[in-house]
């Protein structure tokens, strides 16, 4: 599938989930989650299609022999599914009208789900049934726009769409607290610079998980340079809203990767012990947040190891306690310093200003330089995000680098269309 293809493709589909949405009374933050449950559910049908023929030729090899399975333990180990025949998307889509249709939808998300324990509460189920209290033919309806997918098109094709719903919804509801979702062609360019394979990815920040997705895809890609053709990764990620962790649990579940998605509040709560844990952390934060509690992450190794931000004016005696950081950039970039074992590499993406912050953010800048931690930074060019113009910079970490030169590029004038 060409270029114009997906264009129109991404199109079409775009304006039948619009359709939709104007055709049920939920807002479009409730409305992505069934939309994306679909698509979820279209792709993990596509995979098992691509591997039905050799799950049920190692099933015949099998049976009636010690070594016998049941077609779903062998289909898990084929392509990490199994779908029972009804949850699959042609039999939904074959369904008469008059049936419950959100009813058979719920059925094969609860399937998919018994099937596969990580997914359990994460698809959408009930979600289907609200969606008809107007109108009782829009599952139907989405089923059947959403069957246009080509049965054919690739993984990366599939994380395409996906990716560019997610876009596409996030630009619908808008983006506040210097939260955006992050393009796929900046978070490639982050992935080809600190190459993660054969080991741990954490990002603190995750949201849909696209970081974790181009690593893989990364992985792929350069299998064979890779030792023992083996790379595989296994993430970690924290993210704040629930319904996003549950949209990173299933991007990561279609596409192969192994890893432990969970809801947190970075800033005050750390799941996973991160201190000197990661080889590999990327993320896209939250940008100049200014009301973070410095009482609750001053006496944080993670946050505390390079220095703290503090406003530069002194907090009047009744304010202290509840005195916040001036924003919490630099608290993101103590993290990543933090969180990387000795070797490891560290991709961010900040917001411009962070680079000549003055201050005690100065002084954080100062000594992570002193500790030659920074590998490089490189600005990007403008309105490179759906929902912001805010001008941004990659910084890259490594821990133990030899040489103590830091690379600078200005990328403000480079880009082109893909």
């Amino acid at each position: 599938m060409n270029a114009q293809e997906l264009k129109q493709l991404e199109d079409d589909l775009w304006r039948s989930a619009d359709t939709m949405r104007a055709n049920s009374d939920l807002k479009s933050s409730e409305y992505s989650t069934p939309v994306l449950g679909l698509i979820f559910l279209k792709f993990a049908d596509n995979k098992y299609r691509q591997n039905e023929k050799a799950i049920m030729e190692e099933y015949t090899k099998l049976k009636g022999t010690r070594r016998e399975k049941p077609v779903s333990e062998i289909a898990i180990e084929k392509c990490g599914f199994y779908l029972p025949d009804h949850a699959r998307y042609d039999y939904l889509l074959k369904l008469p009208e008059e049936k419950d249709i959100a009813k058979a939808i719920k059925k094969a998300m609860e399937a998919i789900e018994e099937y596969k324990t990580e997914l359990k509460g994460v698809l959408p189920q009930d979600e289907y049934f609200r969606l008809t209290r107007t109108d009782k033919t829009i599952p139907k309806q989405l089923l059947k726009n959403f069957s246009n997918i080509p049965e054919n098109a690739s993984g990366d094709m599939f994380g395409q769409i996906y990716e560019y719903f997610l876009g596409k919804f996030a630009l619908a509801e808008g983006q506040g607290g210097g939260e955006f979702f992050t393009p796929r062609s900046v978070v490639r360019l982050m992935v080809e610079i600190i190459e993660p394979h054969r080991g741990t990815v954490f990002d603190p920040a995750c949201g849909s998980g696209g970081m974790f997705v181009q690593s893989a895809i990364f992985i792929e890609r350069h299998r064979h340079e890779l030792a023992n053709n083996n790379g595989d990764i296994f993430v970690y990620g924290q993210e704040k809203t629930l319904e996003t962790v549950k949209l990173a649990q299933m991007n990561i579940a279609v596409n192969g990767l192994r890893g432990d998605i969970r809801q947190a509040n970075t800033y005050y709560e750390d799941l996973f012990d991160s201190f000197g844990k990661f080889d590999y952390v990327m993320a896209n934060p939250p940008f100049n947040v200014d009301d973070v509690s410095l009482k609750r992450v001053e006496g944080d190794n993670r946050f505390n190891t390079f220095g703290i931000p503090r406003k530069k004016t002194k907090v009047k005696k009744k304010d202290r306690g509840s005195e916040t950081v001036p924003n919490a950039n630099y608290l993101w970039i103590n993290l990543f310093a933090t969180s990387l074992k000795p070797g490891g590499r560290a991709a961010l993406v900040m917001a411009n200003s962070a680079s000549d912050a003055r201050h005690s953010e100065a002084d954080i800048r100062k000594t992570l330089i002193e500790n030659n931690l920074i590998y490089g930074m490189l600005t990007l060019p403008s309105n490179m995000f759906y929902t912001v113009t805010l001008p941004a910079t990659l910084w890259f970490f490594e821990k133990g680098k030899k040489d103590n030169r830091i690379l600078f590029i200005d990328a403000r004038n480079n880009r082109r269309s893909v």
